[in-house]
């Protein structure tokens, strides 16, 4: 994947969110009850579509795929961040920050991607519903969830390879609390003109291009609403839980990865959203606004309870 002995750099050092040990502590909590919230929510949600026939269709497919999506790369990233508030010496090594720097993005990529595609699907709901069984039927479904974890798993490992081939002669202090491209960058000490370029095809690739789909298939959706006269509100309503995670999860992506003017201790704040938050709200934001959800839940809960 890479090359370390290229670098004298054998471990980074992650300054985190903060220095004070109070706050370290309170932040401890708060990751940690997110990260439980995070995997009890998303697994709750991946059985109820699991276990409920009824929710065997292209719209849930998605979506139990953006919920397992969620727990892995979360995953990628509270549990060395929770360690690291604990610790004194808040360090990562080499190759363990190339291995999170792997999944953060290649996960992170995966989501631009499989959000397009869900949008994808709901225009095809609504504004071609005589259709949409023959457009979008399960193999469809498999296979543009394929292709969104391939194409994300294809450029993070183009990604990685090009970053970890750098050299890193010091200094290793990442102001972050896990390892991002930006940061890596500008720690090396070879030419990374060429990585420059490579980040920026993927950046269109994998931020702008799905973007400019998700915001093509709402201008569809939205045309097609108002020209409903019945029904306009239940068929808008199935679009809100899906919008509102796209504004979360691309609004501070686009902020990190395409806002020139942040600053480094606001990069990481607004990190904590798209690493801990989007995927702690993404199971909540679904199934409060889906009542199918809600009623699968229910049946999985009570059926549970039954067994014990």
């Amino acid at each position: 994947m890479y090359t370390q002995n290229q670098s004298t750099v054998t471990e980074f050092i992650l300054l985190g969110l903060s220095s004070d040990p109070f706050i370290q502590i309170l932040l401890f909590h708060i990751f940690l009850v997110a990260y439980m919230i995070t995997l009890t929510g998303n697994f709750l949600l991946i059985l109820a579509v699991k276990t409920d026939k009824r929710l065997h269709t292209s719209m849930y497919i998605f979506l139990s795929s953006l919920s397992f999506l969620d727990i892995c790369y979360t995953s990628s990233i509270v549990p060395k961040t929770l360690v690291n508030f604990l610790s004194l010496r808040k360090s990562i090594s080499f190759t363990g920050c190339a291995v999170q720097f792997f999944f953060s993005l290649f996960l992170g990529e995966t989501e631009c991607l499989l959000l397009a595609f869900m949008a994808y699907d709901r225009y095809v709901a609504i504004c071609i519903p005589l259709h949409y069984n023959m457009i979008m039927n399960t193999t469809v479904s498999f296979r543009m969830i394929s292709i969104s974890w391939l194409t994300g798993c294809v450029i993070s490992s183009v990604d990685t390879y090009f970053t970890f081939s750098l050299t890193f002669c010091g200094p290793n202090t990442i102001n972050h609390f896990f390892c991002e491209l930006p940061l890596l960058l500008q720690l090396s000490c070879s030419d990374i003109s060429a990585l420059n370029i490579i980040k920026l095809v993927g950046t269109t690739i994998l931020l702008f291009i799905p973007l400019a789909l998700i915001l093509i298939s709402y201008i569809r959706i939205i045309t097609t609403v108002m020209t409903i006269r019945l029904g306009r509100s239940k068929a808008f309503s199935t679009c809100i839980s899906h919008l509102v995670v796209v504004v979360i999860f691309y609004g501070t992506a686009m902020f990190i990865w395409a806002w020139p003017f942040s600053s480094r201790d606001t990069d990481k704040r607004v990190a904590v959203f798209y690493a801990v938050i989007t995927p702690m709200l993404n199971p909540l934001i679904y199934s409060l606004r889906n009542k199918d959800v809600q009623k699968a839940i229910r049946q999985l809960i009570r059926a549970k309870k039954d067994c014990s």
